[in-house]
């Protein structure tokens, strides 16, 4: 089966939302992704700076917890690593300003995933 190729950002967004659906996923990135920017940034401040790519493990680790436990689906940084960086930091600012929800309300019950999409 082919899988859907995303042409734009817009167009990979509702993607990684159905890709997020559960609370669990969504606060997993915002923890990970908060530990890993306090760890690169100790290490840039306060040294050895060579040493911030640490800062990378807490991030995916804990969003590929996320997926692999939580959503039980492949993480899209595998396929789209830039839109999958960009996208986590659209999620977590929506998260923090509470208008998560409303990207959330069009994928009720049409979640989306690669296997069912066409080209």
């Amino acid at each position: 089966m082919t899988e859907r190729r995303y042409r734009s950002f817009s167009e990979f967004w509702p993607f990684y939302v159905a890709e997020h659906s559960k609370p669990a996923t969504r606060w997993l990135h915002l923890l990970g992704t908060t530990v890993g920017l306090l760890t690169v940034a100790y290490f840039v401040t306060q040294g050895p700076w060579w040493l911030f790519p640490l800062g990378f493990i807490p991030g995916y680790g804990c969003a590929w917890i996320a997926h692999f436990i939580v959503e039980k689906n492949k993480p899209a940084t595998f396929e789209y690593p830039l839109w999958s960086f960009l996208a986590d930091y659209k999620m977590i600012a929506l998260m923090l300003t509470g208008r998560m929800g409303q990207e959330l309300q069009p994928q009720k019950g049409t979640r989306s995933t690669k296997s069912t999409k066409g080209t």
